[in-house]
């Protein structure tokens, strides 16, 4: 396991739990690419409501039909170690909204 701490990036990748890339989950895609590239880690998070550039809203609510809920995945990696994987995360990419900024990593590891 690689060690990373002190100054590091958090990336924020917002899609929608619709989105596919070939036929699967696109979060699926991106959480395998990320884990493939060696990042240090990587959360996929599960909203219960949100828009984005189209203004449709999506919520958990009952009477809708159809859900299409955001889905965040976070990645907390070194800025080069992110910069090297952006592309390729914009390509599998259609609508979406991908961030970034600097956190302070304060422990990271596996128990032994």
């Amino acid at each position: 396991m690689r060690k990373i701490e002190g100054e590091q990036v958090l990336m924020r990748v917002f899609i929608g739990e619709s989105d596919t890339h070939s036929g699967r989950p696109l979060y699926l895609t991106l959480l395998e690419l990320f884990k493939s590239r060696g990042l240090a880690g990587a959360t996929v998070l599960r909203g219960i409501g949100g828009f984005g550039a189209r203004s449709h809203i999506h919520t958990t609510h009952l009477l809708r039909l159809s859900q299409d809920l955001p889905v965040v995945i976070e990645v907390v990696d070194s800025q080069e170690h992110l910069d090297g994987v952006l592309p390729e995360v914009e390509k599998l990419m259609g609508d979406g909204l991908i961030t970034m900024e600097k956190v302070r990593v304060i422990r990271y590891g596996a128990s032994s």
